[in-house]
């Protein structure tokens, strides 16, 4: 089978061993992909939970038809269609565990648009749910809200209550968008100002629960931002892995920082958060409450052009790739 693979002269579509499913796996006929920050990670030779490093495949989440089940997998079936979280998915075939992999709703939505989900869904529901304990009622920030997860947090935070959905972007023309998927105030987190405008916003009190994906550059006007008794989950670091940060403001406010990630989550907690997502979310998906923007659509071969529109960070939404 065809894959995507770091090969030792960067990333590479080559020919690769066909997996074969576990007892409780299932093996997709993969159709399409789409790209994650994790994906630039490993094309740079570092590891990423279960993938890259070395010679290491690409890929987190896929759509496709199932061709073959475990031993164990009784609910799921050879033909079905499925979108799912699956360790090298940008490959013509990939495997899952069958707890992180769900029917695609319906016959409308296409394997490009179901590609999108699994990550998104997964991520931002743990985030502004589970660890961000977002109650109906509260405000919520999306720090780099253009990116596919940061377009489906602020659709989950409107869906589960919140009263206030702000989302950042540095672009003007991704700011005028973000009101498409929930978002009642965009500010530019490249203005020292923004923590300003979410104070008039919220009365003066600050937001209730911010989630992250840029992090360092940005962390002390997050503690600004913040309520009191406020929580700040770090989700991504696509401004830096380290900076300054402001330890006696975070113990003024009394804020709750949460850092979240898959790579340390054992398969018991993987399964778990797929289980809270689909029970506060899944009809709304299969209702098409909730949507993604595709910006562009490349053949696997392509691999290379996908990646290099990724890293130039001027997309809105996901970047998918078709495999067949």
């Amino acid at each position: 089978m065809k894959a995507a693979v770091l090969g030792k002269n960067g990333v590479e579509v080559r020919d690769a061993s066909k997996p074969t499913p576990a007892q409780n796996e299932i093996l997709i006929r993969v159709r399409a992909s789409s790209l994650n920050r994790a994906d630039l990670l490993v094309a740079s030779g570092l590891h990423h939970g279960r993938i890259g490093g070395g010679e290491g495949r690409l890929g987190l989440e896929c759509s496709g038809e199932v061709e073959a089940v475990g031993s164990e997998v009784s609910d799921i079936k050879a033909g079905d269609r499925v979108m799912a979280s699956a360790p090298g998915g940008l490959a013509e075939y990939a495997v899952t565990d069958r707890d992180r992999a769900y029917r695609i709703p319906g016959n409308n939505m296409t394997f490009e648009q179901a590609a999108c989900f699994p990550v998104a869904l997964q991520t931002m529901h743990n985030a502004v749910v589970t660890a961000g304990r977002l109650k109906r009622g509260e405000s919520l920030l999306v720090q780099g809200a253009s990116s596919g997860v940061g377009l489906m947090g602020m659709q989950i935070g409107k869906l589960m209550g919140a009263a206030l959905v702000i989302g950042t972007s540095t672009h003007p023309q991704r700011r005028a968008r973000l009101k498409e998927f929930g978002c009642d105030l965009a500010l530019d987190s490249a203005d020292p100002n923004w923590p300003q405008e979410v104070k008039k916003s919220t009365a003066g009190n600050g937001v209730n629960l911010i989630v992250d994906l840029i992090s360092a550059s940005v962390a002390n006007q997050n503690l600004e931002a913040a309520a009191i008794l406020g929580r700040i989950v770090n989700v991504g670091r696509l401004g830096g892995t380290h900076g300054d940060f402001n330890f006696d403001m975070h113990a003024l406010k009394r804020i709750d920082y949460i850092g979240v990630t898959f790579r340390t989550r054992g398969l018991e907690e993987r399964r778990e958060i797929v289980r809270r997502m689909r029970e506060d979310l899944w009809p709304a998906v299969e209702a098409g409450k909730l949507s993604m923007p595709i910006h562009k659509t490349f053949e696997l071969d392509d691999i290379a052009g996908a990646l290099a529109v990724m890293q130039s960070n001027q997309h809105f939404g996901k970047i998918v790739i078709r495999v067949a």
